[in-house]
C-alpha cells in the first residue's frame, strides 16, 4: 500500500486527506516513480476549491510537479529505466495522473531525467515554472538582448524564472509586484527595476525607464484592469502574453495603442509546449542545460512534510511565498 492525498468534496485546504492505496503496475508508455519531493502549484489549490478548468471526480488527487526514482516502467518504454532519478513535467489532467503520493505512476512523455547537481527538492521546483517561461519568453515572446521585459507577479515561482531566463537572454527586466515591500528581494534575485502597482505610476515609471520608447514584451499572469497601464507603455510592435487569471476582472485593452503601435495581445498556456512533442523537446534541453549550467537555479520558499499537505496549502493560499512551495516525502 502507499500513501497519497486525496479529497472527497471541494473546499478548504481541510478537505485534503492522508489514504492508503494501492498502486497498480504501470501500463504500456508509463513508469512508476517513488516521489521523494512534491513542487506545489496554484492550479491544485483551484481544483481542490472546484475552481479549475476542469471539475474534480471524486475520490480526486492531484499534484502537477514531482521528482523521485523510477522504479518500474511499462512497455514501449526505452529512454527511462528502473533506478533513473526524474521529475515530473505538467502535461496531463488531474482526472489522469498526479504526483501527491508516496508512489505514482506517470506517462512517459510528462518524465524527464533531471541533473545529477540537482537535489530531489530542487527538482521538484524546477520544471514548471522554467517550462512555463521559456515557453512564453522564448518560444512564443521571442525576447531577444535589447528588449526590456515586464513582468508580472514577480515573485511567484514563474516570475523568478522568468527573471532568469530574460537576463540569460541579455534583457533588461522590469519586475512588479503590488507593493515595494519585495522590491529588495526582486532586485536580489536579478530584476533591474522594480514597480509597485499600488503604488508607482506605472505607465509614467515604464516609459521614464525606457526613455519614452516604451517596453517590448510583457509577460503577465494577472492582467485585469491594470493592463492598460502597462499597455499604454508598450513599445512598437511589442508582445503582451499574459499567462493567467490572478485578477477576476477582464483584462483592459486600449484600442489606439494597439491599432497605432500593432501591438500583440496573446493568452499562453504551458500546455501549448508540454502537449506537443517537438516543442517540449526543445523546452526540456533547455532547461536541463540551464539547470546542469548553474544559469537557472530553483527558488524555494519553504519544504513541509507530506503529513503537513493542509499547512501547505493554506500557506500557498497566503500569498507570503518567494518562490516554490515544496513537499517532501
Amino acid at each position: 500500500m502507499s500513501k497519497q492525498i486525496q479529497f472527497t468534496q471541494t473546499g478548504s485546504p481541510d478537505v485534503l486527506q492522508i489514504v492508503d492505496v494501492e498502486i497498480p503496475t504501470p501500463k504500456a508508455d508509463e513508469v512508476q516513480i517513488q516521489i521523494h519531493a512534491i513542487g506545489l502549484n496554484r492550479a491544485e489549490m483551484m481544483y481542490r476549491e472546484g475552481a479549475y478548468v476542469i471539475e474534480p471526480v471524486f475520490p480526486a488527487t492531484m499534484g502537477y510537479e514531482g521528482a523521485g526514482i523510477i522504479t518500474a516502467v511499462g512497455e514501449n518504454v526505452s529512454e527511462l529505466a528502473v533506478g533513473d532519478k526524474v521529475s515530473v513535467i505538467p502535461s496531463f489532467m488531474f482526472t489522469e495522473y498526479g504526483t501527491y503520493g508516496e508512489v505514482v505512476n506517470m506517462p512517459k512523455h510528462a518524465v524527464v531525467k533531471h541533473p545529477e547537481n540537482l537535489t530531489m527538492e530542487q527538482a521538484a521546483a524546477s520544471w514548471m515554472q522554467f517550462v512555463t517561461a521559456y515557453g512564453g519568453l522564448i518560444e512564443f515572446g521571442k525576447v531577444k538582448a535589447c528588449d526590456v521585459v515586464v513582468l508580472g507577479a514577480a515573485t511567484s515561482s514563474v516570475g523568478l524564472a522568468a527573471i532568469q531566463i530574460a537576463k540569460m537572454q541579455g534583457a533588461t527586466v522590469i519586475a512588479l509586484s503590488r507593493t515595494h515591500a519585495k522590491g529588495d528581494v526582486l532586485l536580489s534575485k536579478g530584476a533591474d527595476f522594480v514597480l509597485a502597482t499600488k503604488e508607482d505610476d506605472v505607465t509614467a515609471r515604464l516609459l521614464e525607464i525606457t526613455g519614452g520608447k516604451g517596453v517590448n514584451m510583457v509577460f503577465d499572469p494577472v492582467g485585469g484592469k491594470e493592463a492598460a497601464t502597462i499597455i499604454n507603455a508598450m513599445a512598437q510592435d511589442g508582445r503582451y502574453i499574459i499567462y493567467g487569471a490572478l485578477s477576476h476582472d477582464d483584462i483592459a485593452v486600449p484600442v489606439f495603442p494597439i491599432l497605432g503601435k500593432h501591438l500583440t495581445v496573446r493568452g499562453y498556456e504551458l500546455f501549448e509546449i508540454t502537449t506537443v512533442p517537438e516543442k517540449l523537446e526543445i523546452a526540456k534541453k533547455f532547461v536541463f542545460d540551464g539547470l546542469a549550467s548553474g544559469q537557472l537555479r530553483p527558488e524555494i520558499d519553504k519544504i513541509f512534510a507530506f503529513d503537513e499537505m493542509v499547512k501547505a496549502h493554506e500557506y500557498m493560499a497566503s500569498n507570503q511565498q518567494i518562490g516554490k512551495i515544496v513537499v517532501k516525502i
